[in-house]
């Protein structure tokens, strides 16, 4: 079996953030990246599947040179080989286009993306991917299994889980358990060690168009400072609800 996992290169979120060019651009001044948090638990339980059903696992990313420390990562976690599409992912579809062409080529069995990136959370690629290959698609999966060319699969859904069946060639768009938070990997001296030998390899960007711009970015408005009131003040508390937080 052959697992593809997307993953996406993010801000920490204990990154200071911060914009530029009039509020139209990221600022990346200081700002540690990490593994996309549901991208991590997908490429946990792809190498499930190296080490349970003896899968390769090949992880890709859409960015440029900068986002190679975070394949290394991955590669040390344990994941055998990783592509780097040389391009800046400028949108959703951009992004599933670049993707798509490397399913196309690679003839990946199950494809594992998060179901959305921490950074602009637009939820869109995968569905984008399997729409462009038709190949099935689960969303917000938080279990998967699969049996030869079988798969089932749970997803969330408003007020549930719902348990799917289908088959191969499948992209889920995965989240947080798909495995536990305690079973996430660390990378260990000996993975860090055999990551540097590991294959990363460099594609050239197909044609897409680019749909979508950032016209301007503006940050949440700060917390305004907590007032306290007397318990015994319910006048003040009523009148301050009504007048100030204009909550009644």
């Amino acid at each position: 079996m052959k697992i593809l996992v997307c993953i996406s290169h993010v801000p920490d979120t204990t990154s200071k953030i911060n914009f530029i060019n009039d509020d139209s651009e990221f600022d990346t001044n200081g700002v540690q990246y990490v593994i996309n948090p549901n991208d991590e638990f997908g490429l946990t339980r792809a190498i499930w599947f190296q080490e349970k059903q003896a899968a390769t696992v090949t992880v890709v990313n859409v960015g440029g040179p900068e986002t190679e420390p975070t394949l290394r990562k991955a590669l040390a976690i344990g994941a055998n080989e990783a592509i780097r599409v040389n391009a800046h992912p400028a949108d959703g579809f951009y992004v599933a286009k670049q993707l798509a062409e490397v399913i196309k080529n690679g003839s990946y069995d199950v494809i594992i993306a998060g179901k959305e990136s921490l950074d602009y959370n637009g939820g869109m690629v995968p569905g984008m991917i399997a729409g462009i290959l038709g190949y099935n698609f689960i969303n917000s999966c938080t279990e998967l299994t699969v049996e030869g060319n079988s798969a089932k699969a749970v997803r969330e859904i408003d007020g549930g889980k719902e348990t799917v069946s289908t088959t191969l060639p499948l992209i889920i768009g995965g989240q947080k358990g798909l495995v536990e938070e305690k079973d996430l990997r660390i990378p260990n001296m000996r993975g860090i060690m055999t990551a540097r030998s590991k294959t990363l390899t460099v594609l050239e960007p197909i044609d897409a168009s680019i749909n979508t711009k950032a016209m301007k970015f503006e940050k949440p408005a700060p917390r305004t400072a907590v007032k306290m009131i007397a318990a015994d003040n319910l006048d003040e508390l009523i009148n301050l609800l009504h007048n100030e937080a204009k909550v009644i």
